[in-house]
């Protein structure tokens, strides 16, 4: 008796070694740097001053623009680490392992109840019940150390990711102690339980990101298959309990599930835009492909992967273009096959494939997203390890012991095969960390792994231009550019390469502006590059690059009919700041005139009039306010949700039209202050 008392601190006493273990294995990197979509988010902290007081905070926690939700909670989640902008990294990829262990633990909680759950009265053995612990245990140390989970929570916006799998988590450990408390006859605490752990933590999942709205299917999923063949709610009152799992659970789950169906409707009715390279069709003829390729990577770990670099998978054009496409779609199916054969015999394997697949319903499927990233995984994979786990430790099938007791000799044989397999997956997460410390060296291997991966080269060849190589970035975008001539990225940082070097060709000049005309929408790529562009034609440092070849150079983008009313908005702000380098403020009132009409934003407005008065010209800066002033009586299109409450927050708080008060105040200032000096600039 004294050791079935003893065994469960053991095991707890394990699993605390196991997270130890984790922690170290992350530690190199906890040094690293913000990385692509860190700087595109999280600048939003200090976009309207510290977030110190009740205004700044809720003009912040409403300023996302990801999901109709504007992610929120995730956003919130941010002020834990930092309050302003420019901000240090380490806070917040600290936070980001704190989070990974957290949900490391709450798996271990939920793998240890479903455990006993479908053991259910057949758990009469210690042995058994010891067994389900160590699996338990086992298959959260699993998860917890495999490297591929690094590309997540090293990626401190990825946060994003990692919080939907921690309301899952708490959702359905909440959702079984409310089951329990109803199948024991409490219904009114055990229905508060089932609802707050399936209503309110798919809110939360889906205030951190769109795919937290799963949650009542991944219920059900254990419901029908763990659960359903248990009696216990005979015992208390069933039919509360089913209603409840029909408000908190099967309603939501067909709304979600309405949902993607209709937008797979809508994409294929209608099309997708011209935003991605690939229609609706290909991407589900893809999707397989990747799934598996998914697998592969979890089940054949390795410490380093393609990490946020995966835009050079190519989309399926048919069932036979690549003939990998109907094999992937026939395994598929044959998974789909698998949950349904395998529930009764082996529901943990059942359910940890049914998992992973509903899991990715969101990310992998009629949503238009980009086709692949690593962190995807980060929840489905939450039980795939479950059924291996089980069977090292002995049990099997419906969560028996497996034959007769095993000898202490093969335990122990057992446990060096999972102590040894647990500490090369450390190691291997060891090794990833350490890159992800190094953003030079993490640069240089992303871009020997993914050498068809633009953003990978371009990546690279930022931070040799950064070192004062740009020979080496030439050389690495040059033939990047000739296999795809469309790359606008890779045109524009190979002309950045070549003024380094001190002059630029007409050849790479017409490449730049080939690429400005036949490319996609590059988003903000362009006011980027074009402010440090601006600086070098000005400068005069860069042969056969001058504000005449900028100006033609940026201007062949307005013949591209994929950029949106956005990029032609940058284009007419860029040239408006070409102009006001010449000092022409008449033309560059025209062209913000025109950037204007594309988009009437009073953000726009305020930054282009504030240009023209630091410029010298607090005369058009007013003007241009007063062009805005004659266009902002029309509506302005905003997406709904997020957006729409932003909005109201900042009419609310009066934000505008205080900066824009000030802003009109400091200009007619400096009118005066012209007027008084006889006008002279």
């Amino acid at each position: 008796m004294r050791r079935d008392v003893r065994l469960p601190s053991l095991t707890l006493l394990l699993f605390a070694i196991v997270l130890a273990l984790a922690w170290f294995a992350y530690m190199p990197g906890l040094h690293g740097g913000f990385l692509f979509d860190d700087y595109a988010n999280l600048p939003a902290i200090g976009a309207t001053g510290p977030v110190d007081n009740w205004a700044t905070f809720f003009r912040y926690v409403t300023s996302g623009e990801a999901d109709p939700t504007g992610r929120p909670l995730a956003l919130l989640s941010f002020l834990v680490d930092a309050r302003d902008w420019p901000a240090d990294a380490y806070p917040f990829k600290r936070t980001n392992l704190l989070l990974h262990l957290a949900n490391a633990a709450l798996l271990f909680v939920l793998l240890r109840r479903l455990g006993h759950l479908g053991a259910g009265n057949a758990l009469r053995d210690p042995g058994q019940s010891r067994r389900l612990e160590l699996a338990a245990a086992l298959a959260s140390a699993l998860w917890v150390l495999h490297p591929l989970f690094v590309s997540t929570t090293l990626y401190i916006v990825q946060r994003e990711a990692m919080l939907p799998a921690t309301c899952a988590l708490c959702g359905l450990n909440l959702w079984l102690s409310g089951r329990a408390r109803m199948a024991q006859g409490s219904t009114l605490a055990g229905g508060l339980l089932v609802a707050t752990g399936l209503l309110g933590f798919t809110a939360l999942g889906v205030l951190s990101k769109a795919n937290g709205a799963l949650l009542p299917i991944y219920a059900l999923l254990v419901e029908c298959i763990v659960l359903s063949p248990s009696r216990e709610l005979r015992q208390g009152r069933p039919a509360p309990y089913r209603r409840m799992m029909v408000v908190s659970a099967w309603i939501p789950a067909v709304a979600i599930l309405g949902y993607l169906a209709w937008q797979g409707w809508v994409g294929m009715v209608r099309g997708i835009g011209t935003l991605r390279p690939w229609t609706l069709g290909e991407r589900l003829l893809t999707e397989p492909r990747i799934l598996f390729d998914y697998l592969r990577l979890l089940w054949i770990p390795r410490p380093f992967t393609s990490g946020v670099f995966n835009e050079q998978f190519m989309a399926s054009k048919s069932l036979a273009d690549p003939s990998t496409t109907w094999i992937a779609i026939l395994g598929l199916l044959v998974l789909v096959f698998a949950v349904f054969g395998l529930r009764r015999r082996w529901p943990a394997a059942s359910l940890a494939i049914a998992f992973f697949l509903c899991a990715h319903l969101v990310e992998s499927s009629t949503i238009a997203l980009e086709l692949y990233y690593e962190h995807r995984n980060y929840l489905p994979a939450l039980l795939l390890f479950w059924p291996l786990a089980l069977a090292v430790t002995g049990v099997g099938r419906r969560f028996e012991l497996i034959g007769a007791p095993r000898s202490r000799t093969t335990d122990f044989s057992y446990g060096l095969l999972s102590a040894a397999l647990l500490l090369g997956l450390a190691s291997m997460t060891w090794a990833n960390a350490s890159i992800w410390g190094n953003t030079t060296e993490q640069a240089l291997i992303w871009a020997r792994m993914n050498p068809d991966s633009p953003r990978a080269q371009t990546n690279a060849a930022t931070l040799e231009m950064a070192a004062d190589h740009p020979a080496s970035a030439i050389a690495r975008l040059t033939p990047m550019l000739e296999r795809d001539p469309t790359q606008i990225q890779v045109a524009l940082n190979l002309l950045a390469a070549h003024c380094l070097e001190g002059s630029v060709d007409p050849v790479t000049l017409e490449a730049a502006g080939r690429a400005m005309e036949t490319s996609r929408d590059p988003g903000a790529l362009l006011v980027s590059w074009s402010d440090r562009a601006i600086d070098t034609a000005r400068a005069g440092s860069c042969k056969g690059f001058d504000l005449d070849a900028l100006e033609h150079l940026i201007e062949r983008g307005l013949h591209n009919s994929r950029f949106s009313n956005g990029r032609r908005q940058d284009i007419e702000h860029i040239r408006g700041d070409v102009a006001l380098q010449r000092r022409d403020s008449a033309t560059a009132m025209d062209y913000f005139n025109m950037a204007l009409d594309e988009q009437p934003r009073i953000e726009i407005a305020m930054q282009q009039s504030a240009m023209l008065g630091e410029a010298g010209f607090p005369r058009e800066g007013l003007s241009h306010l007063d062009h805005f002033s004659a266009l902002k009586k029309e509506s302005l299109a905003i997406a709904p949700g997020m957006p729409h409450i932003h909005q109201w927050v900042l009419a609310r708080q009066g934000y505008w039209g205080k900066e824009y008060r000030r802003l009109r105040k400091n200009l007619q200032d400096d009118v005066n202050l012209e007027d008084t000096h006889g006008g002279i600039r």
